[in-house]
């Protein structure tokens, strides 16, 4: 098992969180919590992302009886403190104004609300999943391995939200390890959400410590050229690319990256707006596409031994939340993850292209 001392006081200037608590050992390192989902007056039906996916995750894991409610790590919402270990306090302020909310989330009408409910409806759900992705960063240095089944804000910079995006959570996840983990000097961040992550790019254009790997389409938002500098390995595709192409790339430039520079810990954020169908992804993934880009992920941090924490990020279709749970069992069957999950778990079994009844027995 991977494990790194864990300064238990902070470093000199920390802040006191309630985010890097013990977790039992009888927990595995999937952190959820039912305060993910947004569910007020039908308003996140107004918004094309699934705002009750994560729930649904948890559901189809519970399903197949890979996880019970006992051993998921329940997830707490990062404090104003802990927000602002990036956050500047004009950003965080700005969030009290109804009308900044709407335009971050991308609906509308919220900008008629009082900011009380925009807080608790709203905003509450998305600083318990920053939460849950800063707490899963500990404990994949503890684990080897964790997941976040909510979070991947990664368009949130340290004073600019925007698509959907109002906290930036994976920002935080590497400094709170940085400031507070023994030993953990350097992170990489594999970013393949269908979208360019310019928010963590932002945040760390002039900070060595981090290396970006992004892959996304070039002809969508968010188009921060500003931002791309940031970026040591960059993937752009077209619009309608497919899974050979696709999965090719991937493999080619994560073996790259990983060579290139070895992290102490890897940040994947593994969005399924890649999905073929997506309205505003553009790509042509398939479901047993998204499977195994995961799949390679996680066995290149395996094979290499450097800890690895998953984050959802985006998924416009209903559909998505199935094959989050899919790849995650599969993850599990591979031996990438679980209690059982040891160092070069073998090759591959899941082909590039698998038919329909294989994918209809993950």
């Amino acid at each position: 098992m991977l494990s790194k001392k864990e300064d238990s006081g902070g470093k000199k200037g920390s802040h006191q969180t309630e985010l890097y608590t013990a977790v039992p050992a009888t927990c595995l390192p999937i952190v959820y919590s039912p305060e993910y989902n947004i569910t007020f007056m039908g308003l996140e039906k107004l918004h094309p992302f699934d705002a009750g996916k994560w729930g649904k995750v948890i559901r189809f894991l519970k399903d197949e009886q890979f996880i019970t409610d006992e051993i998921i790590v329940p997830a707490r919402e990062a404090s104003e403190a802990d927000l602002l270990v990036v956050h500047t306090a004009r950003y965080l302020n700005r969030l009290k104004w109804s009308l900044v909310v709407a335009t971050i989330t991308e609906i509308p009408p919220l900008l008629f609300l009082p900011n009380f409910l925009v807080q608790r409806k709203v905003l509450k759900p998305l600083r318990t999943q920053t939460g849950g992705t800063i707490m899963a960063g500990k404990l994949a240095m503890d684990r080897g391995w964790a997941i976040n089944v909510g979070g991947g804000f990664h368009h949130c910079s340290s004073d600019k939200g925007g698509g959907f995006c109002a906290y930036a959570d994976i920002t935080l996840a590497i400094k709170f390890l940085f400031e507070r983990v023994e030993g953990v000097a350097r992170a990489t961040i594999i970013d393949l959400d269908a979208h360019q992550g310019n928010g963590h790019e932002r945040d760390f254009l002039d900070d060595r410590r981090v290396y970006i790997m992004d892959v996304y389409n070039r002809h969508i938002y968010p188009g921060d050229g500003y931002a791309k500098r940031a970026i040591k390995r960059k993937v752009e595709l077209d619009w309608g690319t497919e899974d050979m192409e696709y999965l090719q790339k991937v493999e080619l430039h994560s073996e790259g990256a990983l060579n290139e520079v070895r992290p102490d810990i890897i940040i994947y954020n593994a969005g399924t707006d890649i999905l073929d169908g997506d309205a505003l992804g553009g790509l042509a993934i398939s479901p047993q596409g998204i499977v195994k880009r995961d799949e390679i992920i996680f066995r290149a941090a395996r094979r290499r031994g450097i800890p690895i924490l998953m984050v959802t990020s985006g998924g416009y279709q209903k559909k998505t939340a199935r094959i989050i749970a899919d790849s995650i069992l599969n993850l599990h069957r591979q031996g990438l993850i679980g209690e059982e999950a040891v160092e070069g778990a073998g090759p591959s079994h899941v082909p590039l292209m698998m038919t329909k009844s294989a994918l209809a027995a993950i």
